[in-house]
């Protein structure tokens, strides 16, 4: 697949062919929801927490004697089903991580890139650095790219450049700036467009075989 490749200002300087094994995957629809799905589920902090009978106050004597009362036998108001009560079958801190085996995760990967190349939703352009953090400059040079779209973009590698980019692009709310070995299924589905430097793409290739 040939794409253009952009210099800063939006100006195609030549062509490329992107690597087929990344951006033209046989692309699987079920993986990408299991990735999708274990990401989300990986997030969850499961620190959800109700108290049963043995760790709410009071209860501590028997609220009637057991006969004569013509009421059914009660032995702590601690129980159930009494206000103030414990809990029974409530949530309880856990882990919701889900394992997935990193050659399926690659595949789910190379499937979503690939479903965003065929949409033609990646922007390579042929470099990306910037001297100093200026959040108008990074605008600026975006819109050049993908107009109004919603973009990702996916760095090389965490240098001085990745911290410039990332600060820039703090305060916009439709970009995010992410290392190329922290792209995920969720990300790339979330935003429009996927801006790729040429460095990125080498990195995409060592990552995900």
């Amino acid at each position: 697949m040939k794409v253009d490749v952009l210099d800063l200002k939006g100006t195609k300087i030549r062509e490329m062919e992107l690597p087929a094994n990344i951006f033209e995957a046989t692309v699987n629809v079920d993986l990408m929801h299991q990735a999708y799905t274990r990401q989300m589920a990986n997030a969850r902090l499961g620190t959800h927490q109700t108290k049963v009978r043995s760790e709410v106050r009071g209860g501590g004597r028997k609220p009637f004697k057991q006969k004569g009362t013509g009421r059914a036998r009660q032995g702590s108001t601690n129980a159930a089903q009494w206000v103030g009560g414990g809990r029974i079958h409530t949530p309880h801190p856990r882990s919701y991580e889900q394992r997935m085996p990193k050659k399926m995760r690659q595949a789910a990967l190379r499937s979503v890139l690939s479903v965003k190349a065929a949409e033609a939703g990646i922007v390579v352009v042929d470099d990306f650095d910037i001297k100093e953090p200026k959040t108008r400059l990074m605008v600026e040079t975006l819109v050049n790219w993908v107009g109004n779209s919603t973009v990702l973009v996916l760095m090389p590698v965490k240098d001085q450049n990745y911290d410039n980019v990332m600060r820039s692009a703090d305060n916009i709310a439709s970009a995010k700036v992410l290392l190329a070995s922290y792209v995920n299924v969720r990300d790339v589905l979330k935003f429009q467009k996927v801006v790729l430097p040429l460095k990125t793409i080498d990195a995409l290739v060592a990552h995900l075989g």
